[in-house]
């Protein structure tokens, strides 16, 4: 195993490493849809996790059912439907959150806004007033406006802990991983490029010059690899033809951030993984860069870092776009009945 202030991840085997407090209660909300499924699997195959309360409008006590017969020790419950979703919060340490609806071809991640941001904002009241001291880990898009709605909900109910509430970005960082070790003929579980900003279109920013190893591209190179991974959703929502959007690499993402968050809170050291979260670092009230995670969430936030013209450049074309989709969040909640 190396060192996670090395190398944020390695692989979900990382999950198997051992420690004084494997005992964690995680709920799944959304956890029958395309990424809460795969992504209950992840979990329960994971000694890191004790307890598994898997929460959705349908279909929860089936999957439940089909998780609980695999032969590892976290166990498994159903709740189904707004009257079961308190049961399924009490407790809990860790709260992710894939619920919602995916893209289609054609659509943008914020025009999923009305839909999502009512169901997470549902679903934050809830957390906020079951498990209020729990560690948030939001999927459900737009994340640009989703974490501010979770952050405004919980201040609501005078529960808000700026360091447990996290917009899950990694499957940025998965991308370029995954693209930078493609071009350059190199292990993507040894590769590691920060990804900072936002997570949607032009927002998604990967440090390319910040990349361990050190690679270089030439700039028509970068320019196409950087767009790539900004548009890696859309990819995946075309070549889907209308039956989904990113599920699978989504839930491995999603999994590899709560393993993180796990490990952490065990008191592993040196766990650092990028997410959107509440930040001074940029004039944005919110902003992802990479975070040193501890036992109660975030421990520091580790900045941008020195960034090159280019990625200066990005930085810049950004904030427009996502002080405007903070702000859509924030007023969302405020004129929330």
């Amino acid at each position: 195993m190396f060192s996670r202030a090395v190398r944020p991840t390695l692989s979900l085997a990382r999950s198997l490493s051992t420690s004084s407090q494997n005992h964690a209660k995680v709920a799944v909300l959304g956890a029958s849809g395309g990424i809460g499924q795969p992504l209950s699997l992840l979990l329960k195959n994971s000694p890191l996790v004790s307890h598994l309360a898997l929460y959705d409008i349908a279909h929860t006590p089936g999957v439940a059912a089909d998780l609980s017969h695999i032969e590892t020790r976290a166990q498994v419950k159903g709740y189904i439907g707004p009257d079961q979703l308190d049961a399924a919060l009490q407790g809990c340490e860790v709260v992710v959150i894939p619920a919602g609806v995916p893209r289609k071809p054609g659509m943008t991640r914020d025009d999923l806004f009305n839909t999502n941001a009512t169901i997470v904002a549902n679903l934050a009241d809830a957390c906020a007033r079951n498990c209020p001291e729990a560690i948030i880990c939001i999927i459900a898009n737009p994340v640009n406006s989703t974490i501010p709605i979770t952050s405004e909900v919980m201040k609501k109910h005078g529960v808000y802990n700026p360091n447990r509430v996290f917009g899950v970005s990694t499957l940025d960082i998965v991308r370029a991983n995954t693209f930078v070790a493609e071009l350059k003929g190199l292990d993507p579980a040894r590769v590691n490029v920060p990804v900072i900003g936002g997570h949607a279109g032009k927002t998604i920013i990967p440090l390319i010059s910040q990349c361990t190893p050190k690679v270089e591209f030439p700039s028509d190179q970068l320019t196409a690899l950087t767009e790539r991974i900004q548009e890696a959703g859309t990819e995946v929502v075309k070549a889907k033809a209308g039956a989904g959007s990113a599920t699978l690499s989504m839930a491995y993402a999603g999994a590899r951030f709560t393993f993180s968050v796990l490990d952490a809170m065990n008191g592993k050291e040196g766990v650092v993984e990028c997410s959107f979260v509440r930040s001074e670092e940029t004039e944005c009230k919110y902003f992802s860069t990479p975070l040193l995670l501890g036992k109660n969430g975030i421990e520091k936030n580790l900045g941008l870092g020195k960034l090159s013209p280019f990625e200066e450049k990005l930085v810049a074309d950004a904030i427009g776009e996502l002080k405007a989709s903070i702000k859509k969040g924030e007023d969302f909640v405020a004129n929330m009945k």
